[in-house]
C-alpha cells in the first residue's frame, strides 16, 4: 500500500496540492495532471494503481477519459471525483468500470478509503488472475506425440459439453492435467474447479469433505464446512482415484448425482449442486465391480465419456519435450540457469521405460536441478546410474510365452518407426510395407494409441 502510486486529475491547482498533501503524508507516491490530455499522458507512460479523476475537464469530458483508461493493459482504478454530480452520471460512470463516486467538497476520511478499497480490489483482480494463469499452465498438455494429440482433440471436442467424464489412466500419466484442461476449455471455466483425491482422504472424514456439515454434527466439529460439492456448484468437480472411495460413500455420491441435491453432515437442509463431475482411475472399474468394489450403477453414471490417459512408454516422443519444460520450470523455481539438456541424456531418458509416467519424469529432473546447481546443461553423468541401465530392455525380460515375447518386440518396434517418421501413419505403413488400415488394425491389437 505505501508505495501505491496515485494520479490526481483535476484542474483545480488547489485540489491537487490539498489531496497531494494529504495522500503523501499517508506514504502514497503522487503525481497531478490538469487536463485530459496530460491525464491521458501520464496513464499511458506510468503504472498508477489509482486515479483521482475530475468529471469536469477542460479539454475533454471525464467520463471520457475513464473510458480510455479503463482501456489500458493493467488499467488502474478510476475515483470520479465531481462539484456536479447527477445519480444518472454516478451510474454512467459506474457502468464504465469506475470503482468509486466522489462528490465534492471531498471528505478527507472517505476518500482515503475510497482509495484504499481501491487499491485492494485492485490487488484481488490480480491475484485472479495469476491464479488462472498458474490453473492454465497446470492444464497444459505437453507433446506432440499421435496419442496426446488425439486426447487433445477430444478434450476440445468433449470439453463444452456437460456430460460427466471418467478418466482412465495408470498412475502418475496426467489424469489431473486431462481434467484441468476439461474444465479451462469448457463453459464453466470462470466457475471453481474443486478437486478431491478420494484415495487420501479418511474414511471417517471424505463425507464431510464431499458434503460438509453442520456445527455440532460429530465430537470436534466446532464449526460449520461447506463441502466439496457445494464448492464446486456451478463448475467442476474432479473426484481423483474414484475407484478407491468407499461402497458407502460412492452410494450417497450416486444419489447426489441422481436428485442433484445432498445434505451435509448433521443438518436437516438439503443443498443443491449443478457441478460437473469429472472423475479418474487407474484401476480397471469393470473388475473391480466383479469383486463387489465399486457400483455398477455408479460406474454408469460416471463412464458417459470416457477418456484414456496413455501411459509414457507409449509416447517416448514427448520425453524430450517434458524434460525441457519442467528443466524451465524448475530452473525457474530455484533460480538455476540450466537451460538445456546434452543429446546423450535425453536419449537414457527415452531408453529408460518410466514405470511412474509422467510424474517420475518430472521428479527426476526436480531433483538434478536441485543436486546440480552449477550445471549450465544437464548432461548424462548428472542422471541416476539406475537410470542408464534401460530398465525397458526387452532382452532382459522373462516372457510367459513365445506369443507375448513377439507381441512386445513388435510393439517396441512398431513405436520405434512411428517415433522416426513422427507420429505419421500413414508414412509409418509404408515404411513397414503395410496397409494404413493392416497398420491401424495392428496398432490397436497391442494397444498402442488407444484413441487414434
Amino acid at each position: 500500500m505505501s508505495q501505491a502510486h496515485i494520479l490526481i486529475v483535476d484542474d483545480e491547482p488547489g485540489i491537487r496540492q490539498t489531496l497531494a498533501g494529504v495522500l503523501e503524508d499517508e506514504h502514497f507516491s503522487v503525481a497531478g495532471a490538469a487536463s485530459a490530455d496530460e491525464a491521458l499522458t501520464r496513464a499511458r507512460q506510468d503504472p498508477y494503481e489509482v486515479i483521482l479523476l475530475d468529471i469536469w475537464l477542460p479539454d475533454q469530458d471525464g467520463l471520457a477519459v475513464l473510458e480510455q483508461v479503463r482501456a489500458l493493459p493493467a488499467a488502474p482504478e478510476v475515483i470520479i471525483i465531481s462539484g456536479h454530480g447527477t445519480i444518472e452520471t454516478a451510474v454512467r460512470a459506474t457502468k464504465l468500470g469506475a470503482f468509486d463516486f466522489l462528490e465534492k467538497p471531498l471528505s478527507l476520511e472517505r476518500t482515503l478509503l475510497a482509495i484504499r478499497n481501491a487499491l485492494e480490489q485492485r490487488r484481488l483482480r490480480q491475484e485472479n488472475q495469476e491464479l488462472k494463469q498458474q490453473f492454465a499452465e497446470r492444464a497444459l498438455l505437453v507433446g506432440e506425440s499421435v496419442p496426446l494429440r488425439a486426447l487433445r482433440q477430444q478434450i476440445a471436442l468433449m470439453a463444452p459439453t456437460q456430460g460427466r467424464v471418467l478418466i482412465y489412466g495408470e498412475s502418475g500419466v496426467g489424469k489431473e492435467l486431462v481434467a484441468r484442461a476439461l474444465h479451462a476449455q469448457s463453459d464453466r471455466r470462470q466457475a471453481a474447479f474443486v478437486e478431491v483425491n478420494c484415495a487420501a482422504i479418511p474414511e471417517e472424514a471424505i463425507e464431510s469433505e464431499l458434503f460438509g456439515h453442520a456445527r455440532g454434527a460429530f465430537p470436534g466439529a466446532d464449526a460449520a464446512r461447506t463441502g466439496r460439492f457445494a464448492r464446486a456448484d456451478g463448475g467442476s468437480l474432479f473426484l481423483d482415484e474414484v475407484g478407491d472411495m468407499s461402497l458407502k460413500t460412492q452410494s450417497k455420491v450416486l444419489r447426489v448425482l441422481d436428485e442433484g441435491s445432498f445434505t451435509p453432515l448433521g443438518s436437516n437442509q438439503a443443498l443443491t449442486t449443478e457441478a460437473r463431475i469429472l472423475a479418474a482411475t487407474n484401476k480397471n472399474l469393470e473388475e473391480e465391480i466383479t469383486r463387489g468394489n465399486f457400483r455398477e450403477d455408479l460406474f454408469y453414471r460416471l463412464n458417459v465419456i470416457p477418456f484414456f490417459v496413455p501411459p509414457l512408454r507409449e509416447r517416448k516422443e514427448d520425453i524430450p519435450a517434458l524434460a525441457r519444460h519442467f528443466l524451465a520450470e524448475f530452473s525457474r523455481a530455484y533460480g538455476r540457469q540450466c537451460r538445456e539438456i546434452a543429446p546423450e541424456a535425453l536419449e537414457v531418458l527415452r531408453a529408460y521405460a518410466w514405470p511412474g509416467n509422467v510424474r517420475e519424469l518430472r521428479n527426476l529432473i526436480e531433483r538434478v536441478v536441485i543436486l546440480h546447481p552449477a550445471a549450465r546443461m544437464i548432461e548424462r553423468r548428472h542422471l541416476p546410474a539406475g537410470l542408464q541401465r534401460r530398465q525397458n530392455d526387452l532382452g532382459r525380460q522373462d516372457f510367459p510365452s513365445l506369443q507375448q515375447a513377439r507381441a512386445a518386440y513388435e510393439r517396441e518396434y512398431i513405436l520405434k518407426k512411428l517415433e522416426e517418421n513422427g507420429g505419421n501413419i500413414s508414412r509409418t505403413a509404408e515404411a513397414l510395407g503395410l496397409e494404413r488400415s493392416h497398420f491401424y488394425r495392428k496398432m490397436k491389437s497391442l494397444g498402442i494409441g488407444g484413441q487414434l
